[in-house]
């Protein structure tokens, strides 16, 4: 098991998992990525394996790099803005939580114990 934190920006985080992914010889459905999710509601986190890009430049890179979208995904929900114009959307997903730092820590929490219980998952498997 490796964890990587890419230096890269994370439109083009990508660039950095694709050569990692090469150098540990994991099969796609083995890399595991923790990214934000405007489609959930914030505190919410869910699994999932390849889907939609749902215009997620980071996930796009990450595709790209990685020949193909099928790998797990952790969700973490920071919810929508009302509005769908895509300057403040970008706003609200690059900007400050407007949550309280109690609400934000919790996420944070409960997002790692579902990375551990998905990891964990995964070394159970043959």
């Amino acid at each position: 098991m490796a964890v990587l934190c890419p230096q890269t920006y994370y439109n083009e985080a990508g660039r950095a998992v694709g050569p990692a992914r090469g150098s540990f010889k994991l099969a796609l459905g083995r890399v595991l990525v923790v990214h934000d999710e405007i489609d959930l509601p914030f505190g919410e986190v869910r699994t999932r394996v390849g889907g939609g890009l749902a215009g997620n430049n980071g996930l796009k890179s990450l595709k790209r790099e990685l020949g193909g979208a099928d790998f797990v995904r952790v969700r973490v929900g920071v919810g929508r803005p009302e509005s769908s114009d895509p300057e403040i959307v970008s706003a609200y997903v690059l900007g400050r939580f407007r949550e309280s730092e109690q609400q934000v820590r919790e996420l944070v929490d409960s997002a790692c114990e579902h990375v551990e219980r998905v990891v964990c998952a995964q070394d159970e498997q043959p």
